[in-house]
């Protein structure tokens, strides 16, 4: 696993922010993007993760489609999770990809997607 400071790692999100499909990324409303180095005890215990499961990004909140018009104060949370990911990550350029892939993934969720409906758009 090859390393990377908190800096060039936030550079590597906004890089893969600005490729991803235009109109998704645009119309994403109160939704903060951040980072940490790996998943709390509490996010693991509540998806129910296994000790040799892993977890690259993770989207909490209320997805658009169930929200039916109510104003939320809180904004929805997508954390990437920056050990798995440089684990996962060959080079700067892989690891680039996979936030782009796992943000796609965090953003369908926030769209209302759930895993399966997302793997068939894979």
């Amino acid at each position: 696993m090859f390393e990377i400071d908190d800096q060039e790692f936030q550079i590597l999100i906004n890089k893969a922010l600005e490729e991803l499909p235009g109109e998704h990324v645009k119309n994403i409303k109160n939704v903060a993007i951040l980072y940490q180095d790996e998943p709390t005890l509490a996010q693991r215990d509540e998806l129910k993760l296994r000790n040799d499961q892993t977890l690259l990004g993770l989207y909490e909140g209320v997805p658009l489609i169930q929200r039916q018009g109510s104003a939320r104060v809180l904004p929805d949370k997508i954390t990437l999770f920056k050990r798995p990911l440089l684990y996962k990550s060959v080079d700067a350029n892989d690891l680039k990809n996979n936030i782009k892939h796992t943000l796609w993934h965090e953003i369908a969720h926030y769209y209302g997607l759930n895993h399966s409906q997302i793997n068939d758009l894979e």
